[in-house]
């Protein structure tokens, strides 16, 4: 019997003596999900209470009391909740493929937040009804800001949790043993996606290699996923790429598990890329997976570098305190100047030169020879936790990241970004794969995905692919929620050293 005869609805399965179809295991089955619907429960809660805080700070900004002439406006506490959950449902952003993880969900409320706008625009002009701008433009932003808050707020309250093992997705997976593998890793890795592999279905029915590392129980073939999925009551197969599971074998693969809560994914091969980038068209009845270049030039860059440039105006600013303190307490409790500069490597390969705190002594670059047994990174990078070179204030700085707050006048100079890959030395760009040079081609960043992930701990190959996978997915919104990632690895100082 083939993959695709296997996956068939009316196959028999003969268990425990009894011999029953596919779908007769999954009747009266029902994936353990009740996170989900308290979560739904609070997103829908916060954008109310985001919706009557908006319209209220709106009214009593704008009117002050109650008058008559602002009654019609006090209906608004009524209708804008109502109106503001239909906008955000018509942007579909109480998708589950939107929740949890990502930035679209974000993209999704301001999208609600900007029709909404433009709907009351027309609606005015029209009807040519007598609204108050100044209602408006206080409303609706604010109840998208208090929106996106809130979701936020949910949004880590729920990555907490799935870091202690909670609100888990039971998944099996399905492909060779070496993919299996390496998505295994990535997925305890990254809890916070949610997805908790706890079977494998491969096609030599057994572990030979590299899952013989894991705990992960193998439930056979790709002939027994419904079996598998029904032992281990799980709520998601994921089907990795491989040759044996073709469109066929897949639609019936669905078919076997439609009965049922069980959600089926489809792995691309496309590593680390995704998102708008990709789109499924039909050709003659055959979906084709279309892959768009990554938007590495026009306006939406032009308004990446105009929001650094005012961003690190803004943070100078408000540091400069900071700042000063920080240069003080290194000139008076070690020798030398307050400022180290070095030269790096930006975009397309062009040298500029970076500047940071002083964190270590000023022969610090001559005893690097006497340490490089002790480099505790592999690949291109050197880092060492106990580094002696390191001076005492210094580790409070490079603890909170202080020592990186002086690249704000890079990002001023136009030679940095705010966010984006890591400035590599010479001598590290020189050591790079083919695959490594693409980091080059933008600006580096004063934080980016490897920073908020882990830092030092990570090693050489998953900064570098982090690194890649901010190349290709950037967005303005990604942008902003490293930001504000990037604040929390600053409290909560993993892998600074």
């Amino acid at each position: 019997m083939t993959a695709a005869e296997a996956y068939g609805d009316i196959r028999p399965v003969e268990r425990q003596g009894h011999v029953y179809s596919i779908g007769q295991q999954f009747r009266g089955y029902s994936a353990p999900l009740t996170w989900q619907r308290k979560y739904f429960t609070g997103v829908v809660g916060g954008d109310v209470a985001a919706a009557v805080f908006g319209a209220a700070l709106a009214f009593f900004a704008r009117f002050g009391i109650l008058t008559p002439h602002s009654r019609v406006y006090a209906l608004g506490l009524i209708a804008m909740p109502l109106v503001w959950l239909a906008m955000l449902g018509l942007s579909r952003a109480f998708e589950r493929r939107y929740l949890f993880v990502g930035t679209e969900e974000y993209q999704r409320v301001v999208h609600a937040a900007i029709a909404l706008t433009a709907a009351v625009a027309v609606v005015s002009y029209g009807l040519e009804l007598p609204t108050s701008r100044v209602f408006v433009l206080i409303a609706i932003p604010t109840t998208a800001s208090v929106s996106i808050a809130t979701r936020f707020a949910l949004r880590k309250c729920l990555h907490r949790m799935r870091r202690r093992g909670r609100c888990m997705k039971r998944v099996v997976l399905v492909g060779h043993e070496s993919s299996v593998a390496a998505l295994t890793v990535q997925l305890r890795r990254e809890r916070y996606h949610g997805l908790d592999v706890v079977a494998a279905c491969l096609p030599t029915e057994r572990a030979e290699g590299a899952l013989l590392e894991f705990d992960t129980r193998v439930r056979g073939s790709f002939e027994r996923v419904a079996e598998a999925v029904a032992a281990e009551r799980a709520d998601t197969v994921i089907v990795l790429s491989c040759p044996e599971l073709d469109g066929r074998a897949l639609r019936r693969l669905a078919w076997s598990l439609e009965r049922s809560e069980v959600d089926l994914i489809v792995a691309s091969a496309l590593v680390d890329v995704a998102g708008d980038r990709t789109t499924v068209r039909p050709v003659d009845g055959l979906p084709m997976l279309h892959l768009d270049h990554a938007n590495l030039t026009g306006v939406r860059r032009w308004a990446k570098s105009t929001v650094d440039k005012i961003g690190a105006a803004a943070l100078l600013l408000a540091l400069s305190p900071l700042l000063l303190g920080a240069a003080v307490l290194i000139r008076c409790t070690s020798p030398g100047p307050a400022l180290f500069k070095q030269e790096r490597i930006g975009k397309d390969g062009r040298p500029f030169t970076i500047w940071k705190f002083r964190t270590m002594h000023v022969d610090a670059e001559r005893r690097r020879s006497h340490l490089t047994h002790r480099n505790e990174c592999d690949g291109a990078l050197f880092k060492m936790k106990d580094d002696p070179r390191v001076t005492t204030v210094g580790r409070y700085l490079r603890r909170f990241s202080i020592d990186e707050f002086p690249q704000l006048v890079n990002v001023l100079r136009g030679d940095m970004s705010l966010v984006g890959p890591r400035p590599p030395l010479a001598t590290e760009v020189a050591a790079y794969e083919a695959d490594m040079r693409r980091r080059l081609v933008v600006k580096p960043g004063m934080t980016g995905l490897w920073q908020v992930s882990g830092r030092s701990d990570l090693s050489w190959e998953e900064a570098v692919r982090l690194d890649l996978r901010y190349v290709e997915h950037w967005t303005l919104s990604l942008d902003f929620v490293i930001l504000l990632r990037t604040v929390t690895a600053i409290i909560r100082p993993r892998g600074a050293y």
